[in-house]
């Protein structure tokens, strides 16, 4: 990687303020002042940065309550995106685990560990999502059993896999599938005539949003729950 990708990684400085540090005669790789912020640093190489050795980043999992109006996405030329909540330094190699609509909120997962984001995200390993959503007409117990079943999507060639449907209210229900097409939950809907209103994802495998998360923020995965994965 770069030398002030690197170091905007693991301190505070941002990315300009890298290269700064760099033209400046601050860095050090391998006991040899570095004033490139192109140089490649590659895993074992000792950085310092003013006689202080800095440490190789270890891998970031994040959990965080998206809030609706921003995108899932690196950049957008249009929209906010997840990672602008972010501190800029702690946003650098994050990757987004699958994507939220704009306007859907909930459970997002951010990590710069790709192995650990196939797992996630691979059809193979089926990894359930669990979605709450208002409905803007009352749904019916056939079509509650029809979305359970699996129901042919338009364009599909193939119905979505059993599903787990609960109602929570009259046009409130709860939706966990183990699939990740487009626009997925809102096409089951509209494929038993019926349309998504307010969607919200709370939970991915055995990892449920937190209550007291609000949207906007987000927190650090525990070991444990990087494990559920």
């Amino acid at each position: 990687m770069r030398l002030d990708f690197y170091l905007s990684h693991v301190t505070d400085l941002a990315r300009k303020a890298a290269k700064i540090a760099a033209a400046k005669g601050r860095v050090t790789v391998n006991g040899v002042e570095v004033k490139k912020a192109n140089h490649t640093i590659v895993e074992g190489d000792q950085v310092c940065l003013d006689g202080e050795l800095l440490a190789w980043p270890s891998e970031g999992y994040y959990l965080m309550h998206k809030p609706a109006g921003y995108v899932c996405a690196n950049t957008d030329a249009e929209h906010p995106t997840v990672l602008d909540l972010l501190p800029s330094h702690l946003g650098q190699g994050l990757n987004i685990v699958g994507r939220l609509d704009k306007d859907t909120t909930g459970l997002l997962l951010l990590t710069t560990d790709g192995q650990w984001l196939h797992r996630i995200t691979s059809p193979r390993n089926a990894c359930h999502k669990r979605y709450r959503m208002m409905l803007a007409e009352p749904i019916s117990d056939e079509a509650l059993q029809t979305l359970e079943e699996g129901v042919m999507l338009n364009g599909e060639s193939q119905a979505t896999l059993p599903a787990k449907a609960q109602r929570l209210a009259e046009q409130e229900i709860y939706l966990t599938i183990q699939e990740g097409k487009y626009h997925q939950v809102k096409r089951m809907l509209a494929a038993v005539g019926n349309r998504v209103v307010n969607l919200h994802r709370d939970q991915i495998g055995e990892l449920t949003l937190d209550a007291e998360l609000q949207a906007g923020e987000f927190r650090e995965l525990t070991e444990q729950e990087v494990a559920y994965f």
